[in-house]
């Protein structure tokens, strides 16, 4: 399983969505009507899965799938 289909999957679980709706372009809280508290969640859920830390000025620039995709695939293991 590649990151962004792992990633798809958490948001999927998490938001409660289809994960056929979740592209790399999609706008997480756009799109899925996430709010600060879900990507706070989000956040928690990669650290755990990944074993990685996303401090809290990369955050706000994790706004699409795409971005998600790209921070973890640059820092883990």
């Amino acid at each position: 399983m590649d990151t962004f289909e792992k990633i798809r999957a958490l948001l999927a679980e998490q938001l409660d969505i289809d994960p056929a709706k979740i592209t790399m372009d999609s706008d997480i809280m756009g799109d899925f009507e996430a709010d600060s508290l879900d990507i706070v969640d989000m956040v928690m859920t990669l650290e755990d899965e990944f074993g990685i830390e996303v401090p809290d000025d990369a955050i706000e620039n994790l706004r699409t799938v795409g971005d998600v995709v790209k921070f973890v695939d640059s820092h883990k293991g």
